[in-house]
């Protein structure tokens, strides 16, 4: 799938569908905050939300003081949704439609976090793509806290393969320059009430 197709498809489920439509939605952002809240060295930490979309952790990180984010995410709609529902609040927030596997940082973050982005990236040039832009973007000692399908999750999302991981092969796939200091599993519960298998991984750039 091409960055192109990437976006029209994403831009589509959010123009389409509602909050409670998707199975990703979260009222509570867990375990993504919990585990930013861990390792943030102090609330001015830089911290960069791949996949946001309409997600609400953007709305928890704020509430909690931290002030230097960023929201990236293939969908204008899904950024505009959760801009309007974040309110004035939400100019401090950088908002950035672009695709993570073409992306260029501008800047290394402290915290870079992902919630079910990368295990859309089955195509090993799409993953390498986003992979470079990941070690350019976390400063040394900085961390990537990466959810995606366990091993025993879903195989597809929204019409789309994914790629499962472990813990272990996640920090294979990432590669030497960043150390597994942690992870967790996670039962995800959809807002029908499906039950998916994810895992939380934070690793830490070297």
């Amino acid at each position: 799938m091409t960055a192109s197709d990437r976006q029209s498809h994403w831009q589509a489920v959010y123009l389409t569908k509602g909050e409670q439509q998707v199975s990703w939605s979260q009222a509570d952002p867990q375990p993504s905050l919990r585990l930013i809240e861990q390792i943030a060295p102090r609330r001015d930490a830089s911290i960069i939300d791949i996949g946001g979309g309409a997600s609400r952790l953007v709305d928890a990180l704020l509430a909690r003081d931290f002030h230097d984010l960023t929201v990236l995410d293939l969908s204008e709609a899904a950024l505009a949704s959760a801009r309007q529902r974040i309110g004035a609040a939400g100019a401090a927030v950088r908002w950035v439609a672009d695709d993570a596997a073409a992306w260029q940082p501008q800047q290394a973050f402290d915290i870079w976090h992902d919630r079910a982005a990368f295990h859309f990236l089955v195509a090993e040039g799409d993953r390498a793509a986003y992979l470079e832009r990941l070690h350019r973007g976390v400063k040394a000692g900085g961390h990537a806290v990466i959810g995606t399908f366990a091993l025993d999750g879903p195989e597809k999302c929204s019409g789309l393969p994914v790629q499962r991981y472990d813990p272990e092969t996640l920090s294979r796939t990432i590669g030497p320059a960043f150390e597994l200091i942690a992870h967790e599993a996670h039962r995800h519960v959809t807002p029908w009430g499906a039950t998916q298998s994810f895992q939380f991984s934070v690793l830490r750039r070297r």
